[in-house]
């Protein structure tokens, strides 16, 4: 795992020393992401300079040294991420003639860009991966992206001058940096808690998107193409559902994660897993140490708030399978100590407070291995989330009732006092006599109102439902949560849910999270979950081998089980979050509201406060949790000031 960073100035107005220069100290921002090891390359004659930080993991000699040359000197690259089926590669390339230096994945990589062309070599690519490839020979740079966006890349068009890089403090590090708050990015960052793909915070800064190619060429504007469409891949499986049984699938399942988990157990250095002692991370801990012949190394964070506390649960399922365990139980003073590194880790604003259990956990995690394993992926491959279910059966009762009926009521619902509100949350499906999490269903009202069961979704997964009313001066970004083409091509309302998280929550948020907070302290994380195979597999099962009568992930509890006692993990999900809504009316209440105070709103000139301070005062008053709300605001208001320091 690595940084990387670099720069095309058209201007040609700088020798190779000055673009040397200036690269190094764009990629000596990544340090975190690469302690050892560095590099550079630059070409005066066109202005380009690509620079590299390196965490090695595989081949820790200098033959893994980047920027990298191809063997015939026309391709250049700056690579970070992981391939597992770089040794498979390989063979088929010696066996076609191509010859090798040292024994990294780069180097399969870069070879295999000039021996099959890049967009050819990118799709055989099994991993996650993110890089820059300049073609010396035609001038052209390639910058690409791994299928789901496990890693990151950012780039920037300003007059002349495309910047790109692992992170955003790599582009800001280039004195042509041109920094000013995308106000219709910072809209959609309210909706969701984080800024959707292709933006961000930034006007003239993007992300590129998972399963996408841009390529650059002087005197055009940069062009990206998608070389992988989840869509597509959802829509094939449609077209060719899986004829098998469930214990033939159960078969199949076992075979194909047990070689994911081994092909991303291949390391030149000590490596373990994270372990909350739910499904996911159980099954790829399980796995692990059913292939390993010494106790796998594994790590967990609790919490005082037993609500939130799986770490019990993550201590049974070790004791069971004979790993080494770590665990830390995390308190607020933790969150008040990394608060002011937020803006640091993230460079703009995130505000998924389960931020701070895992960048704790893989701060442990740190100081005894340089890899760990996680479960991530889990949730929107075999429909774990709750608000799955939750959706499709509020659909099915407010789809029963006329919608001028439905908008009637939504409308009478939203004038109701917030305390009885919430408490109406309790009698929707799937409530279970408790709020609903995050606060999402407690505004009723917006729930009544949905147009349908694509704009339900949407109300419910959303934090502020109308962006608009608070970022003053700005509509916000439809992003792929609005993509009507999946309607038609995915008709089941739930595996649609499934296919709107997967091509934006999990890449935006999820991925974001567990990259930028594991990086932050130089450790490599690896998904097995999200294994390509897996997820061809996974979406063409019927959704009976996934949403059961015990919930989500059906046929994971399965497999599951033949590792370990069902009583260690069948349990209502938790999800890894923090007590952040009893922590803000405590203690984070005196810097929550300093960040509030509305003087301070109305300087800033980003928000209406009015919104703010009322969600603020129900928060504190304890009628409703509005925490994720406020945490939104909290995160943005952090980041700004922060960076304008």
């Amino acid at each position: 795992m690595c940084g990387l960073a670099g720069f095309v100035d058209q201007s040609l107005q700088s020798d190779a020393d000055n673009l040397t220069r200036t690269v190094q100290r764009m990629a000596d921002t990544l340090l975190h992401r690469g302690p050892d090891d560095d590099g550079s390359w630059a070409d005066a004659e066109v202005g380009v300079a690509l620079g590299h930080r390196r965490l090695s993991i595989i081949d820790l000699s200098s033959t893994g040294h980047q920027p990298m040359m191809s063997g015939d000197g026309r391709y250049i690259i700056a690579y970070n991420g992981e391939i597992y089926n770089f040794q498979d590669l390989r063979r088929e390339l010696e066996a076609e003639g191509v010859g090798f230096h040292g024994t990294s994945d780069t180097e399969v990589i870069v070879e295999a860009c000039a021996h099959w062309g890049p967009q050819a070599a990118i799709k055989r690519l099994n991993g996650m991966f993110a890089f820059a490839l300049w073609d010396r020979r035609a001038r052209r740079l390639v910058l690409a992206r791994d299928h789901l966006g496990i890693k990151p890349l950012f780039w920037g068009h300003f007059e002349g001058l495309f910047l790109f890089g692992s992170e955003l403090k790599a582009l800001r590090a280039h004195a042509g940096w041109q920094p000013r708050v995308n106000r219709r990015a910072l809209a959609s960052y309210l909706r969701h808690f984080y800024v959707p793909a292709p933006w961000s915070i930034y006007e003239g800064v993007s992300k590129l998107k998972p399963g996408h190619m841009l390529i650059w060429q002087p005197g055009q504007p940069p062009q990206t193409h998608r070389y992988w469409d989840l869509r597509q891949a959802a829509e094939s499986a449609y077209q060719d559902p899986y004829a098998g049984t469930s214990e033939d699938a159960l078969e199949e399942l076992d075979w194909l994660l047990k070689d994911s988990v081994k092909r991303q157990m291949i390391s030149d250095v000590p490596l373990g897993a994270f372990l909350s002692g739910g499904i996911d991370s159980s099954a790829v801990v399980a796995l692990m140490q059913a292939q390993s012949s010494r106790p796998v190394r594994t790590f967990s964070i609790g919490f005082s708030n037993q609500r939130y506390d799986e770490a019990p649960h993550a201590r049974a399922v070790a004791a069971h399978l004979g790993t080494e365990h770590t665990e830390y139980y995390a308190q607020p003073s933790d969150a008040l100590d990394l608060i002011p590194k937020l803006h640091q880790i993230y460079d703009e604003p995130f505000a998924d407070s389960s931020q701070l259990p895992t960048y704790l956990v893989s701060q442990m995690a740190r100081r005894k291995v340089t890899v760990a394993l996680s479960g991530d992926g889990g949730d929107e491959l075999f429909a774990g989330y709750h608000h799955y279910r939750i959706c499709a059966a509020v659909w099915r009762r407010l789809s029963m009732a006329p919608g001028p009926l439905r908008n009637a009521a939504a409308g009478a619902v939203r004038r109701l006092p917030a305390g009885l509100t919430s408490a109406m949350g309790a009698v929707l499906p799937g409530a279970s006599g408790r709020q609903l999490s995050m606060g999402r269903l407690q505004r009723i009202g917006q729930v009544l109102g949905a147009r349908g069961p694509d704009d339900l979704y949407r109300r419910i997964i959303s934090q502020w439902h109308d962006p608009k009313q608070v970022v003053t001066g700005a509509a916000e970004y439809n992003g792929e949560i609005w993509d009507e083409a999946a309607v038609a091509a995915i008709p089941g309302f739930i595996p649609r849910m499934q296919y709107y998280d997967s091509v934006q929550y999990l890449p935006d948020d999820v991925l974001t999270k567990v990259d930028r907070a594991s990086m932050a302290v130089s450790l490599e994380t690896r998904l097995p979950l999200l294994d390509y195979r897996v997820l061809a597999f996974a979406w063409r099962l019927p959704m009976s081998m996934k949403m059961g009568e015990g919930g989500g992930k059906w046929i994971l509890r399965k497999l599951l089980a033949r590792y370990l006692p069902p009583d260690l993990f069948e349990r209502p999900k938790v999800g890894f979050g923090v007590p952040i809504d009893a922590w803000l009316r405590d203690d984070l209440r005196q810097w929550a509201g300093d960040l509030l105070a509305e003087s301070r709103l109305r300087a800033d000139g980003f928000f209406d406060p009015a919104p703010i301070l009322a969600a603020w005062r129900t928060h504190l008053a304890g009628d409703a949790d509005l925490s994720y709300m406020i945490w939104t605001i909290l995160m943005f208001q952090q980041w700004l000031h922060e960076t304008k320091a």
